[in-house]
């Protein structure tokens, strides 16, 4: 049977760079062909952060920004086909998610951005680009994301167990699959976000490894107490969020000033690893296997501290599913190209809270 390719592009909350993937959904069970990955460097990640609030001139340094995104886009994908064999003719479509920079879903704005020229990424790659992908939901009254849930579903479903897929990136987002009830999943909270402003703050590194530096401070109950009052975690789903509340502004205004740098980081992992399992406890308690995706899942003390919260419960990496942690979201955007070409809906409606499945993103033809 002839392949039938498709590339997806993820660039996520963390501003660590742009993961792109190759993958081959000739067959019922689509292949992973090949990945690959190009890091942000510190003055692009620095603007990208700088569009998170209003500011000087903010539509021209979108528009330059959308510009330099989709060229860094059109790099990692020929780099991709380059090193996988493929021609670029061999692809059906490009699915891209582009980079968010702000997301307000919520009644009176009803909006979501992600930067990327998609015409711009059409014209370097000559291959067909579909971006844009969570407006169509917001408009069919959605919260735009997570969007990811369809391609869990899609690829996790298991028949006989009640699974839990969590991805931690920037934000944190679980899906609920159980064989015998609809799909859930929303955003828990901030995922690696906060933990990895702090620490270029404090440390000046982009993150912190393995969470090395989280395990060397102790857990703050009261701070801890304080992010927990937040609205955001007691409010019932759908729901999403992002930089537009959980950013640095945020976390200093629940401190007192006399806390100790690594004791902050070492709550605000905890802050990751509670919401996530208070998340399943509350909406999901039956689940027996929880499976991690996203760079959190290479924090080994916070995926140590979500296994000694849902205590029980099987944790481990959705390698073990088959598709490494690394991938599976540029990989569920290759499959929402996929469902976008075949004019399939890629959203979930009891997750995302729309009226309806709808046909995703827009179309960028070679």
């Amino acid at each position: 049977m002839e392949p039938v390719y498709y590339i997806g592009i993820m660039s996520g909350t963390s501003l660590d760079g742009v993961d792109v993937v190759l993958a081959d959904f000739s067959t019922a069970t689509p292949t992973l062909i090949h990945t690959f990955f190009l890091s942000y460097d510190d003055a692009l990640r620095t603007q990208l952060l700088s569009l998170q609030q209003p500011g000087h001139d903010e539509l021209n340094r979108a528009a330059l920004l959308g510009n330099q995104l989709s060229r860094l886009y059109a790099i990692a994908t020929d780099s991709l086909l380059k090193e996988s064999g493929i021609l670029p003719q061999k692809v059906v479509a490009i699915g891209c998610h582009g980079q968010t920079v702000r997301h307000c879903p919520e009644s009176g704005k009803n909006y979501t951005i992600q930067l990327v020229n998609a015409a711009l990424l059409a014209e370097l790659t000559q291959v067909t680009v579909i971006a844009d992908f969570r407006s169509r939901d917001i408009a069919a009254g959605g919260q735009g994301a997570p969007l990811v849930p369809a391609f869990h579903q899609a690829m996790f479903m298991s028949p006989d167990h009640h699974r839990i897929i969590v991805n931690i990136g920037g934000i944190a987002n679980i899906t609920s699959l159980h064989p015998e009830k609809t799909v859930i999943g929303f955003d828990c909270g901030p995922g690696n976000m906060l933990m990895d402003a702090w620490c270029l703050q404090y440390k000046g590194s982009a993150y912190d490894q393995n969470g090395n530096w989280a395990a060397t401070g102790q857990v703050i109950p009261g701070l801890l107490e304080r992010f927990l009052e937040d609205p955001f975690f007691s409010s019932p789903p759908p729901k999403s969020t992002g930089r537009d509340l959980f950013d640095m502004k945020w976390l200093v205004n629940k401190l007192q000033g006399v806390e100790a740098v690594e004791d902050v980081q070492a709550t605000l992992l905890q802050l990751t690893a509670t919401t996530i399992a208070n998340s399943i406890h509350d909406y999901c308690p039956t689940a027996e296997e929880i499976y991690v995706c996203g760079g959190g899942a290479h924090n080994t003390v916070l995926m140590d501290r979500l296994a000694d919260a849902v205590c029980g419960k099987h944790v481990a990496l959705t390698d073990q599913l088959g598709i490494a942690a690394d991938w599976v979201e540029a990989y569920a955007f290759a499959w929402l190209a996929q469902q976008t070409i075949l004019g399939k809906p890629g959203n979930l409606a009891t997750v995302t809270g729309a009226t309806g499945g709808r046909i995703l993103g827009a179309v960028y033809p070679a």
